[in-house]
């Protein structure tokens, strides 16, 4: 039997941010899924962090410099819980003896619209 999809009124509304992350060592899209959800947890809790609805959709290797290498991802959580999650991934400031620092460049209701800001 085949699965029937979710109509739209019963689908939980997410919203997409774009974040730029700058690391002083090379990190990879797993990494910063861990980062992420350690970060929120810390903050927010276990009640409150599962219901992010937290995911790493794309990941982006920018470039590197002298001083730190910098990303941009694309985060999705649900449609309120965003400054709970902007203000988790603003504290984050340490990943394996390595300094890291997540700040917000946009947010949007798509994963093509959230494209715009890389």
């Amino acid at each position: 039997m085949k699965l029937k999809v979710l109509p739209p009124t019963l689908r939980k509304n997410n919203r997409y941010l774009t974040v730029d992350v700058k690391a002083t060592s090379p990190i990879v899209k797993d990494e910063l899924v861990t980062i992420v959800w350690d970060a929120c947890v810390r903050f927010q809790g276990e009640l409150n962090t599962g219901n992010f609805n937290l995911w790493v959709m794309k990941f982006y290797d920018m470039d590197e410099t002298e001083k730190y290498y910098s990303y941009k991802a694309i985060i999705r959580c649900q449609r309120g819980y965003v400054d709970e999650v902007r203000s988790s991934l603003a504290l984050a400031t340490k990943y394996n003896n390595s300094r890291i620092s997540i700040t917000t460049v946009g947010l949007s209701g798509t994963i093509k619209a959230s494209q715009k800001y890389i």
